[in-house]
C-alpha cells in the first residue's frame, strides 16, 4: 500500500499567516488602547492646568486685596495718631475710636484675604503636581507606543493614576 502524502507546506504557511494577522490585530488593538488612554491623559492634563492657572490668578487677586486692606489699616492708624495730637475732647475721642474700629475691620478683612490667597496657592500647587504627573504619563505612553512595550503603558497608567489623585485633591 502506498502512503498518502499530506501537503503540509501550505498548511504551515497558512498557520504562520494566521498567527501574524492575529498578532497584528492584537498590536493594533493595544495601540488603540494606548492612544485612547493617552488622549484622556492629555484632556486631564489640560483641565488640571486650566484649574491650576485659575487658582494662581485667584491667589494673586486675594493677595492684592490683602495688601489694599493692610494699606487701609495703616492709613487709619496714621489718622488716629494724628487725631490724638489734637486737643482732647469728645469729638477727638469719638474720631479716634472710629479710626480704631475701622482699623480692626480692615485687619480682619486683610487676614481673610491672606488666608484665601494661601488656600488658592495650595490648590494651585496640588493641581500643578497633577499636570506634571499627567505629562510624565503621556511621555511614557508615547515611548510605549514607539517601542511596542506594553509594560511601559502600564507604568504610564500608574503615573496617570497618581496624577488623577492629585487632580481630585486639587478639586476638594
Amino acid at each position: 500500500m502506498e502512503e498518502m502524502e499530506v501537503p503540509t507546506e501550505h498548511l504551515h504557511e497558512a498557520i504562520e499567516e494566521g498567527v501574524e494577522e492575529a498578532l497584528e490585530k492584537q498590536e493594533k488593538k493595544s495601540s488603540m488602547y494606548i492612544a485612547i488612554s493617552t488622549a484622556l491623559m492629555a484632556v486631564l492634563a489640560a483641565l488640571a492646568s486650566l484649574l491650576a492657572g485659575h487658582h494662581s490668578d485667584e491667589a494673586l487677586i486675594e493677595q492684592i486685596k490683602a495688601s489694599d486692606q493692610w494699606a487701609y489699616y495703616q492709613a487709619k492708624g496714621i489718622k488716629a495718631e494724628i487725631r490724638s495730637l489734637a486737643p482732647a475732647g469728645p469729638a477727638t475721642d469719638s474720631a479716634i475710636a472710629h479710626y480704631k474700629h475701622d482699623q480692626g475691620e480692615s485687619q480682619k478683612q486683610a487676614k481673610e484675604a491672606e488666608d484665601a490667597s494661601h488656600e488658592h496657592l495650595e490648590r494651585h500647587s496640588v493641581l500643578a503636581r497633577a499636570v506634571t504627573m499627567f505629562q510624565i504619563a503621556i511621555a511614557i505612553s508615547a515611548i510605549a507606543i514607539l517601542t511596542r512595550r506594553k509594560p511601559l503603558w502600564w507604568i504610564s497608567m500608574g503615573v496617570s493614576a497618581l496624577g488623577l489623585v492629585f487632580f481630585i485633591l486639587g478639586l476638594l
